[in-house]
């Protein structure tokens, strides 16, 4: 194959990887964490904005708030998981523009002065990068588990009362459990995805 990455690399990230449901109760720390988005930070973001924040619950006090917001079905599996991240984004990532672009600091006045496209660009540039979350954690040997499942209405009142932030994702992390995974269901093949024009 083309591909430049080993076939276990490969297995790691993708063929082996599935989303988790349960996981052992072996720890998940804050710099395993850190180090997942040391590597993650270098996802490609349009004017380098960055706009993903994640947000570790740990506390018990944190955990409950968060466990009251999430879909019934998701509700076990986030108060058993041994970390769970809030994956959100930034809705005043322009403020931070200067120095992250110092090669271009009028781009934050130029490209981000109204609230409708600053939220739509950094809410899509933050979607991104949580992909790339979810590859780091892969590839840090640990398990994910994302959901949508919850109103994220409620988590944001909970956890970001200030406006600032908009929650996108949940994600259970940790060492895969019994029957973590469900069979795999069928992916589209590359001649039914890929045009060529």
């Amino acid at each position: 194959m083309a591909l430049a990455l080993d076939p276990t690399a490969q297995d790691l990230l993708f063929r082996e990887a599935h989303t988790a449901h349960t996981f052992t109760g072996e720890p998940v720390d804050e710099e395993q964490i850190a180090a997942v988005y040391d590597l993650i930070k270098l996802a490609p973001t349009a004017f380098n904005q960055s706009p993903l924040r994640i947000t570790l619950v740990q506390s018990a006090e944190a955990r409950k708030r968060l466990v009251a917001q999430m879909a019934e079905g998701n509700r076990p599996r986030t108060a058993t998981a041994p970390m769970t991240a809030i994956l959100s984004v930034d809705l005043r990532f322009h403020e931070r523009l200067p120095e992250l672009l110092p090669s271009a600091p009028h781009i934050k006045d130029a490209h981000f002065s109204e609230q409708g496209p600053r939220e739509a660009a950094g809410t899509f540039n933050a979607t991104l990068q949580a992909g790339y979350f979810l590859l780091g954690v892969r590839a840090a040997g640990l398990a994910a588990g994302p959901m949508t499942g919850f109103d994220a209405d409620g988590v944001d009142k909970e956890f970001f009362g200030d406006g600032r932030q908009k929650a996108l994702l949940v994600v259970n992390i940790g060492r895969p459990g019994p029957d973590a995974y469900r069979p795999r269901n069928p992916r589209l093949a590359a001649a039914e995805a890929v045009t060529t024009v």
